[in-house]
């Protein structure tokens, strides 16, 4: 084989590693929101925090956000409905991205947004290179649906949706003083 032929089994190797790694690290990000496993705090302890962050009521967005990782990541992982679970972690993470870690600066030393920069950057390659051999999609037979339009569109649904997310938020109602 010449040095400059792509193979494809090791291509779809590279790609199912890929795809294990970013995939089981998001929904298990998730999973600490949604069922406050590896020590998380669960909805009720995340919906808390999604309050203090503007989104209202907080139990319903960390559902959301939590349903998206979770369900993202699984996607991913499996590799299976192409770039649908890359889309929900694009947007989830657009989401943290912007409300939690941009004033922080880049780097996840600081809480900045080298994290979910990781997360999304990933995710949108994962979903312009395809799942590969190794994958549900694959195995059913329905990779070839994912053309590059559905790739795209599917893509900018996830960051429409992230910052429709954003626009959302609303600040804390400002508590009135007792006037004497």
């Amino acid at each position: 084989m010449s040095d400059n032929v792509l193979d494809l089994a090791t291509l779809s190797a590279g790609l199912l590693v890929a795809r294990l790694v970013l995939g089981l690290a998001m929904a298990a990000h998730g999973s600490q929101k949604l069922l406050g496993w590896f020590g998380g705090y669960g909805i009720k302890g995340t919906g808390g925090f999604f309050e203090s962050l503007g989104f209202r009521p907080g139990a319903a967005f960390a559902t959301a956000a939590a349903l998206s990782e979770v369900a993202g990541g699984l996607l991913v992982a499996l590799g299976f409905l192409g770039p649908i679970g890359p889309a929900l972690i694009v947007g989830v993470m657009i989401v943290a991205a912007v409300s939690v870690h941009l004033k922080h600066g880049f780097f996840a030393g600081t809480n900045g947004i080298e994290i979910p920069f990781l997360y999304a950057g990933g995710a949108v390659a994962l979903a312009l290179a395809g799942p590969g051999l190794y994958s549900l999609d694959a195995a059913l037979g329905i990779q070839g649906l994912w053309t590059p339009a559905l790739v795209w569109g599917a893509l900018a649904v996830g960051i429409v949706g992230g910052f429709a997310n954003l626009l959302l938020r609303r600040p804390a109602p400002v508590a009135v003083a007792a006037q004497h």
